[in-house]
């Protein structure tokens, strides 16, 4: 009887045992900044479901002694949802291979349920990021946070919101516009949009490329130059901050490698307030033991299932639209 499909044998390994080394690096890097920052819950439904409420705008409120009461229409809170994305790894190894002595054990099961753990998180990091509507008919796929900001955001040229469309039940992708370079009053602006919406931003996401752009606003004419005290030893020249503190609020400025993967992702800079966000498991990540045993091989597969929660958009923002890659893409 022939071997399974893509079952992975021991001729096609590279680390068995000739003259290699045991230490074999990852070097494939593991942070997740939104998704490690945010609060992890529980869904009970493919299609998880949440309420938004504001308050209304502030007005004169002087009223006259003795005065009747005039009672106020209630306004409902507005309904809101996500649909669960299922996140799938799977491998297939003969059992030869699983018992060679093999150089650094890369190819052995353990160490490839661990491996392929790390990269469902990070495949989730790139939904976080993506521009993408959520999508309810099989594969189902959850909203990303490009695709709820409608309140507090700075786009390019021709580029347009999605959001969540109350009459399907689903968000929708924002459109691109013409892409600009990142700068402190696009950054100025959208931190005032969302301090005027009632939002504490706090972290600001941004792809390796513009947090070295961000690194530049240090030389603008309007920003406090600031000196570190030489110490004893070597002397350390400094050409980064990872912190802004502008007219609305002070953020951190977090490089997210994922972002890096493409234009894509690298195009939005994320104003996120990590209260105003979480993700819901329904299922979280493990390994599916039920699979049939067949064939001279072990098999292994790691499954999760979950959305994005976006409380109140109102309280994050985005500037979307910039040059994330290089200067010009």
């Amino acid at each position: 009887m022939a071997k399974i499909a893509n079952t992975f044998v021991s001729t096609d390994a590279v680390g068995n045992r000739e003259e290699l080394s045991d230490v074999v690096n990852m070097i494939t890097p593991e942070d997740t900044p939104i998704y490690s920052m945010i609060k992890k819950t529980g869904a009970k439904s493919t299609n998880p479901e949440w309420e938004k409420d504001d308050l209304a705008t502030p007005k004169e409120n002087a009223q006259p002694e003795g005065d009747e009461y005039n009672f106020e229409a209630l306004s409902p809170p507005e309904r809101l949802g996500n649909h669960t994305q299922i996140f799938r790894k799977t491998l297939i190894v003969s059992n030869t291979q699983e018992a060679v002595d093999n150089a650094g054990r890369q190819e052995k099961v353990k160490r490839q349920k661990l491996k392929r753990g790390v990269e469902i998180r990070k495949d989730v990091e790139f939904a976080l990021l993506g521009n993408t509507a959520s999508k309810k008919i099989d594969p189902r796929k959850m909203g990303s946070l490009a695709s709820f900001y409608e309140s507090n955001v700075s786009r390019g040229r021709g580029g347009a919101n999605g959001g969540f469309v109350d009459r399907t039940g689903l968000t929708a992708a924002a459109t691109n516009g013409a892409q600009r370079a990142f700068s402190k009053t696009l950054l100025d602006g959208t931190m005032q949009q969302a301090y005027q919406s009632g939002g504490n931003v706090t972290r600001a996401i941004v792809s390796p490329y513009v947090k070295s752009v961000f690194t530049k606003f240090m030389s603008d004419a309007n920003v406090a130059q600031f000196r570190y005290a030489a110490s004893g030893g070597m002397n350390t020249i400094i050409a980064t901050a990872d912190v802004y503190e502008g007219d609305f609020g002070k953020v951190m400025i977090i490089p997210n490698r994922v972002m890096a993967t493409g234009a894509a992702t690298a195009r939005n800079v994320h104003l996120i307030d990590p209260g105003m966000l979480e993700f819901k498991w329904l299922r979280k990540i493990k390994e599916d033991k039920n699979l049939a045993k067949t064939g001279d091989a072990m098999k292994m597969a790691m499954v999760g299932e979950g959305t994005l929660c976006v409380k109140n958009e109102a309280g994050i923002g985005v500037v979307a639209d910039v040059f994330g890659l290089t200067a010009a893409s």
